[in-house]
């Protein structure tokens, strides 16, 4: 399994990323893929997560209604559309392959590398 997020960088207050997440292993090892944030000196918070097979999504109350988590089985890949951002939203971004649709980062077992969101107010 390897991860690559990719798509972060720079953004207004109120404005829109998005975030995609590859396997370039292109391996099923895990039944859903979750994206995190850790912002500098917060611990790593759960921001969304989707499962491979069937449509079931779960999402911070943080983000609800602002992000959106999507998938493209057949690229292995995960997105995450990130509109009406706020400058709290400021973090690296991680993708992450776990076993289901869970919050806390210690129960996935593979990770991307990060990338860089940063929203200027």
């Amino acid at each position: 399994v390897q991860l690559q997020a990719s798509g972060g960088g720079l953004a207004q207050n109120g404005g829109s990323l998005r975030l995609s997440c590859a396997d370039s292993g292109r391996t099923f090892l895990y039944d859903a893929m979750g994206w995190f944030r850790q912002a500098p000196g917060k611990e790593r918070e759960f921001v969304a997560a989707i499962r491979w097979i069937g449509a079931r999504t779960l999402y911070a109350d943080t983000v609800k209604g602002r992000f959106t988590i999507s998938k493209d089985n057949a690229k292995l890949t995960s997105y995450l559309q990130m509109n009406n951002l706020k400058p709290e939203d400021t973090a690296i971004y991680y993708c992450a392959g776990g076993p289901g649709l869970r919050r806390s980062p210690g129960e996935y077992d593979y990770w991307g590398q990060g990338t860089q969101v940063t929203v200027s107010s």
